[in-house]
């Protein structure tokens, strides 16, 4: 009998961990930026601090620009849905751009909600969400359609 307990204990444990746990603990891969104005691609990195508590970073380049995103990112998983997560978040951006032949650099603010797929089975997530942006410096502007989609490399 205490076996058996043991046993259902340790099953129980074990499922509560599967539940409250992210599905990956890094993932690397491609990052798109896109919407409003241009298109930017480049790579892109996720790491979980712990099992809610995720940062994201970006470096991508597009019509003239680079651009570096640093974003932290709440998450839990969608109940009753295998490897789909929620998240919201956001956090500052560089961009890096040239008008002409003067080099010109913005300060952003980006929050951000969306989506995160775990594909079961295999080494890869998917996310995509929509990040309202917000362009701070001299040329100041605010662009509420602009999202992001992510394919990444889980380890």
């Amino acid at each position: 009998m205490k076996k058996v307990f043991l046993l259902l204990t340790a099953i129980f444990a074990l499922s509560l961990t599967q539940v409250s746990a992210q599905n990956y603990k890094n993932a690397i891969g491609l990052g798109l930026d896109f919407g409003d104005g241009s298109t930017l691609a480049g790579p892109s990195f996720k790491h979980f601090f712990n099992s809610n508590s995720a940062g994201q970073a970006e470096l991508l380049f597009g019509d003239h620009s680079t651009r570096i995103n640093l974003f932290y990112q709440y998450q839990q998983p969608i109940k009753g849905a295998q490897g789909l997560d929620w998240y919201i978040g956001g956090g500052p951006a560089l961009n890096f751009f040239s008008v002409g032949n003067i080099d010109q650099t913005n300060f952003l603010l980006i929050p951000m909600a969306g989506l995160d797929f775990k594909i079961p089975g295999a080494p890869l997530a998917l996310a995509f969400d929509w990040r309202p942006t917000a362009w701070i410096g001299d040329n100041s502007d605010f662009q509420a359609g602009r999202f992001g989609f992510g394919f990444r490399f889980t380890f």
